[in-house]
């Protein structure tokens, strides 16, 4: 790390080359003429950028067992992963180079940090519990496709399964609902010193672990707690139900970049906001200002060129053969020696029908400063807008589920606008005397309402995630449809 920390530019460049010319013979280095790339400038020109619409046959033609398209060893394993709540997967291939030099090896990397961190740490004590999806064979072929998870978890070397729960028969279970009181069962009686997994679903498995045992949190289960390792999410909503269930200053909270392409990020000290951007598994980076993004004056820059507070979005080259191709993250750097970063969202996930360009980022921000001003505890949210009719001025209107709603809901709602308005002052500007926004209205989502949603599209568990920001209403619709019929079977 020290080294790709000194010297990042280099490191990167080397590792492009390395790339190409290892898959210099596939149908990709052969249609782009990868024999002839000496330098990022040639690759730059010769490889065009692409998102998965336009390498998805080709992708498909490797699921039914061709090889050497875009990646000289033989591709068995698939990630699925939709990155919204979209009925299509999409399934990314993870070579076994990419497990190890990428995957295993940021595990590793975690541990070890967390570790030279926490010198007294007594992790290995213990075991660390994992929440990841299913695994399944796919039908039109033999290829293993499911969550990335679940394929890391099926491919560790048997010792690994020591010291982790539950067992790997019970973590790789495909029903949602008959695993989790499955995980509750087998870990219950363990020592558990760490947990892993994305924020909201792990949120699910403890409080079904107090339900089951009768506990007041977390720790009068598992006293040796100490760390919990999450990502796939912003983890700011998540801060005051995670005090609750871990109710000591002493647990750490270290957040991971992890994605189905490729592992990218990892906080590197005690209570940081950034994470190094880990520039040594496999991955070489260029990025998209999103200023310019899906523009006719479109600009991609290499990591030299990257400016601090600008939001960019990530292009990746990989150790599992894709090619500049466009993850749909966005990021913005805090540091370039070394490169730090912080997740803000997603390229298709924000905002923007009226000019305003609110992001995720935004949207966290002010929640955060809104229940601190405000007591309350938010478990998930989106918002959609209120389109312009006639003479009414358009909105934003949310609907959140909270664990601890607040006590008076139209002051939250105001002071959420004004948050809103410091964090973004594109948004300020359109609320300017209501000049085109008026002030957001906000719904108090029933209990489980988004539980409920994410079960009626068959994507419970894994990495499925709740869908923020949308400039459509096609979420919020759905969601409001099924907040009235459950307020009707109530009645």
């Amino acid at each position: 790390m020290e080294l790709f920390m000194k010297h990042p530019q280099e490191l990167q460049n080397n590792l492009l080359l390395e790339l190409v010319t290892q898959a210099k013979n596939t149908e990709i280095g052969r249609r782009y003429g990868f024999e002839h790339i000496t330098s990022y400038n040639r690759f730059k020109e010769q490889v065009p950028i692409t998102d998965y619409s336009e390498i998805q046959n080709d992708l498909e033609r490797s699921r039914k067992g061709e090889h050497n398209i875009f990646w000289p060893e033989e591709i068995k394993f698939f990630a699925m992963s939709s990155g919204t709540t979209s009925s299509r997967s999409k399934y990314i291939p993870v070579s076994q180079q990419s497990l190890q030099d990428c995957h295993y090896a940021a595990a590793k990397d975690l541990l070890c940090m967390y570790l030279n961190n926490n010198p007294e740490s007594k992790l290995f004590k213990g075991k660390g519990l994992r929440l990841g999806g299913s695994k399944k064979l796919d039908k039109i072929a033999r290829t293993a496709a499911g969550d990335l998870s679940s394929i890391l978890i099926d491919n560790m070397p048997f010792w690994a399964d020591y010291s982790s729960t539950p067992s790997n028969e019970v973590a790789l279970m495909a029903n949602w609902e008959e695993k989790m009181p499955a995980i509750v069962a087998e870990t219950i009686h363990e020592d558990v010193t760490s947990l892993a997994g994305v924020p909201s679903w792990m949120m699910v498995l403890l409080n079904s672990v107090l339900e089951k045992t009768g506990k007041e949190d977390i720790l009068q289960v598992w006293p040796n707690m100490e760390v919990f390792f999450h990502g796939g999410v912003s983890f700011e909503p998540y801060q005051e139900p995670y005090k609750k269930l871990l109710p000591s200053p002493s647990i750490k909270y270290y957040e991971t970049y992890n994605a189905s392409e490729g592992f990218f990020a990892i906080q590197d000290s005690n209570d940081s906001k950034d994470l190094l951007l880990m520039l040594d598994y496999g991955i070489f980076y260029e990025f998209i200002p999103m200023d310019t993004y899906g523009t006719t004056n479109q600009v991609i820059v290499p990591l030299d060129q990257v400016e601090i507070g600008k939001n960019y979005a990530i292009v990746i080259t990989t150790n599992a053969g894709l090619w500049r191709y466009k993850v749909g993250d966005t990021v913005r750097f805090t540091s370039t020696s070394p490169y730090r970063i912080k997740v803000t969202g997603r390229t298709k996930h924000h905002i923007n029908v009226f000019g305003e360009e609110l992001i995720i980022e935004n949207a966290e921000q002010a929640l955060k400063k809104t229940i601190e001003e405000i007591p309350c505890v938010i478990k998930d949210y989106t918002v959609a807008p209120v389109f312009m009719q006639g003479r009414d001025k358009g909105a934003h209107e949310w609907i959140i589920e909270f664990e601890s709603p607040p006590e008076q809901l139209d002051t939250f709602k105001t002071l959420l606008d004004k948050n809103l308005q410091e964090v973004n002052s594109d948004y300020a500007a359109k609320r300017y005397l209501n000049t085109t926004l008026r002030e957001p209205t906000v719904h108090v989502a029933v209990d489980g309402l988004f539980y409920s949603w994410l079960k009626s599209k068959n994507k419970l568990g894994g990495q499925h995630k709740i869908p923020r920001l949308s400039n459509s209403r096609d979420y919020l619709e759905e969601l409001l449809i099924l907040q009235q019929q459950d307020a009707v079977s109530e009645v």
